[in-house]
């Protein structure tokens, strides 16, 4: 493994002032709350989805005191169709420890803001390098990407003392000065340059010494044998409306869509038609979709029952026993609540 010269993070302070990004509305900030915020939104999501995304929380939640207060659901809307929603709930938790354990003020030190619900160790040095100035490295996947490929770091990741090695490589490259430049530089360089697949290397400030390019197979890196074996799940969804309104049901506190209002869930489409049979009103099939979550496929048949207006009290009443945790929503207020993206795409397409 080709070790690091000394001036490979000036060329990156260099290459970040010129040709790396100074726009987004996270930077130029040295406030945590900004700072944090844009670092949660950004775990496995673009920059351009986060954008939107971060302006309108800003707006209900301007301070990290705003976003403690408020309930939870108003997160999880606020965060709907931006997926992994355990990071709204810990964004929320993590809110509330900051204001009821440290008086409203995030932590200057990497240790003690990895302490916080949500935030790992690459992300609380992300916030001590742009807010506090402290020397700690970062490495998320971008910037594994950029190591080992720079370093020609072979070794596989998937093995914990692989990735051990690889933060004390990460460390060992720290500037003594303009730590919050260089960790930009690092993230920009992964994000437009230094691309999973692709890569311009052409325009890389360490094009001169970096391993994997002069192996001529900078694709090849980082290795991480042990990949994730991806599951298949089906069930059907029963979209129940009546007079303008839809039936939702919370979700649990735990698994997938976890605290979302959603639909009725069914193990079969056989399982709807038995629970609609005799019912008044229509069924219908809907278009079949399949969801894309990180460990497996959904594949979702959703049902529209259209309830007449005068349906008797006894059929709203099985379903109010049949899923305790729902309540019939006026559809201009469904929209408003945590929903998963899928089931707020099917809202959308009521007549």
């Amino acid at each position: 493994m080709k070790a690091l010269s000394a001036t490979r993070a000036d060329r990156l302070i260099a290459w970040q002032r010129q040709h790396g990004r100074h726009a987004l509305p996270w930077q130029n900030t040295r406030d945590p709350y900004r700072v944090w915020l844009s670092e949660i939104m950004l775990q496995q999501t673009q920059v351009a989805t986060v954008l939107a995304y971060y302006e309108r929380f800003l707006q209900r939640f301007p301070h990290v005191q705003a976003l403690a207060a408020a309930p939870l659901d108003d997160v999880l809307a606020l965060w709907s169709g931006l997926g992994y929603y355990s990071r709204a709930r810990n964004l929320h938790r993590c809110a509330q420890v900051v204001v009821q354990a440290h008086g409203g003020q995030f932590p200057g030190r990497s240790a003690d803001l990895a302490e916080l619900p949500g935030i790992g160790r690459s992300t609380a040095a992300a916030i001590a390098a742009f807010c506090f100035d402290e020397r700690a490295a970062i490495l998320d996947g971008n910037v594994k990407r950029v190591l080992t490929r720079a370093l020609g770091f072979g070794d596989d990741l998937a093995e914990p003392r692989h990735e051990r090695r690889l933060w004390a490589e990460a460390e060992a490259m720290l500037p003594a000065r303009d730590i919050a430049v260089y960790t930009q530089g690092l993230m920009d360089l992964g994000a437009t340059v230094c691309s999973a697949r692709r890569p311009t290397c052409e325009a890389c400030p360490w094009r001169s010494d970096c391993v994997a390019l002069a192996q001529g197979q900078p694709e090849a890196y980082p290795v991480k044998t042990r990949k994730l074996k991806r599951g298949r799940r089906e069930n059907s969804l029963l979209l129940l409306s009546q007079s303008g309104h839809v039936w939702l049901v919370q979700r649990p506190g735990s698994g997938v869509w976890a605290g979302l209002w959603s639909l009725p869930e069914f193990a079969d489409d056989a399982a709807v038609q038995a629970f609609a049979a005799s019912g008044p009103g229509e069924l219908v099939a809907w278009p079949a979709l399949t969801h894309v979550l990180t460990h497996f496929d959904w594949y979702l048949r959703p049902w529209h029952w259209r309830l007449p207006a005068r349906a008797g009290t006894a059929l709203r009443e099985r379903v109010a026993t049949a899923w305790p945790d729902g309540r019939w929503w006026p559809r201009a207020d469904a929209t408003t609540l945590g929903l998963p993206a899928p089931v707020r795409r099917l809202l959308d397409q009521l007549p």
